[in-house]
């Protein structure tokens, strides 16, 4: 096969040559938009009302079509024919990526087969033969064997394919259930994006994600400032897929999908279909939310944990509402699940404590469901919630009760009187700052504007029930700025059951025809997908590397990689070992330096964290060592007598753009010599 298809591609690419060919392929090979563009254009001016389906589908088809092709080059790894062979007929650039398949072709029959399948005028012959043109061009240009087109061919006709059946199955099926089948294809679609974006997105493991993946790699009870369950999720995740990017992130797409489904079931079991849907669209366009749909930390799995206890709580308490008019017994397996769930979000994150503070005082200012307290089922709920996090109890029992010493540091607690420091008003107006804009600013004031409207106006039960799930949270964080920094995502619990109050009171002012609301409503609503659409690839906006959120995300794989090469010299003559002072490049390092392996946290005054639990490098005596800091730094007094001797070296990090993103001090230190291993005081 392979001497066939370098015969037919000299054929093509010399034999076939003319003075017409050399002029029009390699204009076609850059330009097929100005070929079906024309096409698009005569159908819609010849009244085909379907030609604007045919082009979103077309579209779709596109990027599907250019992600699989993409993923199957660096599958056979085939190299280009304009590398590798003699005497070409060259008339495009030859880039360096891999040839099979041609993604021109793949994205040209995407594109050309929707006209193809949809329509009966003999106008769609033209689409392919467009999209043939242009498969033919990459062997003529010389750039794409004969085989590399045909396999393109194929991937961007089955992409399309997949599309058009998607497409026919949500024809039918919306006539019965429109709103799940929108949701449907909206979480396919938005999660079938994600994925491409975590393989070919601009953004490395970020240093949280990195950590938790190093505790994926030592299983345990509980961890230092965290649950288990990340560290659970995350060993799930990379046993399917490896140690890489997708097979951490995958998880972060999985529990975003799931979080929409549930506040979907919860809008519509507490007002009606519509409110769940918009609730289910809307958390996926807000930047806080949509954020941990493609970056895995905590807050993934803690967001879909919370809307399912929500969704549970709302069913038990409903069942148990019920028993006294039919005086049946309740079940009590909601209930059950309730505390499943709950603790379950203990274990992913702590301030999953606040569900039971939220619950109590709903049922106790709730008229009509406080004799629900008076059952024993909430209190089983909560014995069980908390049989599910025992295993952080018993860790932390094993150790010191290290996570209530650093709870209480990050809470800032017995630093200083709460009188004192709420005389400062930075960290107050700080954290107000952040909540605008990771919601926005409009939507954040009409959030509030309607779970106050639902409140007063009791316009159904679940208004007191969104606005005790809500208020205690916020109300309990912007106290909390008074007293110290509070971070931007630590309220975000509050907001969702404030994006089913926004979609239960606003939609009606939609639907009333109000103009001015109406205004308001779709400003919010297209404000946050701007910021949520721009916030994925942030390089449109030029920003100052200083003023980039995603800054953080960038130049990871670059470090690993000098580190790489660096640690395959050293490690020649001897042993060699990797340590920084920051937790954070420490896990990157480990994540990023080839062969995965295991690396340091050198105490030099900071505060401790969990590489202090996990055995040390002490008793490494006669490596060489690596040691990585942030920044252009002096190597400390400490770190040199360590070792026979030091070096130092600065590398920077640029982004894709080539701007600076920072410096870092790589000291190469040879012969361990020992060090005294210190305990910190510090939380």
């Amino acid at each position: 096969m392979g001497n066939a298809d370098t015969l037919i591609f000299y054929f093509i690419n010399r034999d076939l040559r003319n003075g017409l060919f050399d002029a029009f392929m390699p204009f076609i090979t850059s330009n097929a938009w100005m070929f079906f563009l024309p096409l698009f254009l005569w159908l819609f001016v010849r009244g085909k009302r379907h030609a604007f389906i045919a082009l979103i589908i077309a579209l779709a088809s596109l990027g599907l079509a250019d992600w699989g092709a993409n993923s199957l080059k660096h599958l056979f790894e085939r190299p280009r024919p304009c590398n590798i062979l003699d005497g070409i007929n060259l008339l495009a650039g030859c880039s360096r990526s891999f040839s099979m398949p041609s993604n021109h072709a793949s994205n040209a029959f995407a594109v050309a087969m929707p006209f193809l399948i949809l329509f009966r005028t003999r106008l769609r012959y033209l689409f392919l033969a467009v999209a043939a043109t242009v498969a033919f061009s990459r062997v003529y240009v010389g750039v794409h064997y004969p085989s590399d087109v045909i396999v393109g061919a194929i991937t961007g006709s089955m992409a399309a394919m997949f599309v058009i059946a998607l497409y026919k199955w949500a024809s039918v099926r919306i006539q019965d259930k429109p709103l799940t089948t929108i949701l449907t294809v909206f979480l396919l679609s938005l999660s079938l994006f994600r994925i491409y974006y975590i393989l070919n997105g601009p953004l490395d493991l970020g240093p949280d994600e990195a950590h938790y993946w190093e505790w994926s790699r030592r299983p345990d009870l509980s961890y230092y400032s965290k649950g288990p369950m990340i560290a659970y999720l995350i060993y799930a995740g990379t046993s399917l897929f490896g140690d890489n990017v997708f097979g951490i992130r995958i998880m972060a797409v999985i529990f975003s999908a799931m979080s929409s489904v549930f506040i979907y079931l919860l809008g519509k079991e507490m007002f009606n279909g519509k409110t769940g849907l918009y609730s289910a669209l809307l958390l996926q366009i807000i930047p806080l939310f949509s954020t941990y749909g493609i970056i895995f930390t905590i807050d993934s799995p803690f967001i879909f944990f919370w809307i399912l206890s929500l969704y549970l709580f709302w069913k038990a308490v409903h069942k148990t509402h019920d028993y006294a008019s039919d005086r049946v017994p309740p079940s009590p397996v909601y209930w059950l699940a309730l505390g499943f769930s709950v603790g379950l979000g203990l274990l992913t994150k702590y301030t999953m404590a606040f569900f039971f503070l939220c619950a109590f005082l709903f049922l106790l200012f709730s008229k009509e469901y406080r004799k629900v307290l008076t059952s024993p089922y909430p209190y089983l709920a909560f014995l069980f919630s908390i049989f599910i996090f025992s295993p952080v109890i018993i860790w932390n029992a094993q150790h010191d009760w290290v996570t209530l010493r650093h709870t209480a540091g990050q809470a800032h607690l017995g630093t200083q009187s709460f009188i004192i420091s709420s005389l400062w008003a930075k960290d107050f107006f700080s954290f107000i700052g952040s909540q605008t804009g990771i919601i926005t600013p409009v939507l954040f004031v009409m959030i509030f504007c309607a779970l106050i409207k639902l409140q007063t106006s009791q316009r159904a039960p679940g208004s007191s029930y969104l606005f005790w799930f809500s208020i205690p949270v916020i109300g309990f964080f912007t106290l909390k700025s008074l007293h110290g920094k509070v971070q931007a995502n630590w309220a975000m619990t509050g907001y969702l059951t404030g994006i089913i109050a926004f979609s239960a009171w606003y939609l009606q002012e939609i639907a009333a025809g109000r103009t001015l609301k109406k205004i308001m409503v779709i400003s919010a609503i297209l404000l946050s997908a701007t910021v949520t659409a721009a916030s994925h690839y942030p390089s449109i906006l030029s920003l100052p590397v200083k003023l980039d959120p995603s800054a953080r995300l960038q130049g990871w794989k670059s470090l690993g990689h000098e580190v790489t090469t660096l640690y395959e010299q050293l490690s020649v003559a001897r042993p060699v070992f990797i340590i920084s002072d920051q937790y954070q490049i420490s896990s990157e390092l480990a994540f990023h330096v080839r062969g995965h392996p295991v690396t340091y946290c050198i105490n030099l005054g900071r505060r401790m964290n969990q590489y202090d639990i996990w055995p040390g490098f002490h008793n490494l005596l006669h490596h060489d060592a690596l040691y990585i800091a942030a920044g252009d730094v002096p190597v400390t007094e400490k770190l040199s007598n360590a070792f026979e001797s030091v070096e130092k070296r600065i590398f920077t990090a640029y982004n894709k753009q080539h701007m600076k993103l920072r410096d870092y001090s790589i000291v190469v230190c040879r012969d361990f010599k020992g060090m005294p291993k210190e305990t910190t005081g510090k939380y």
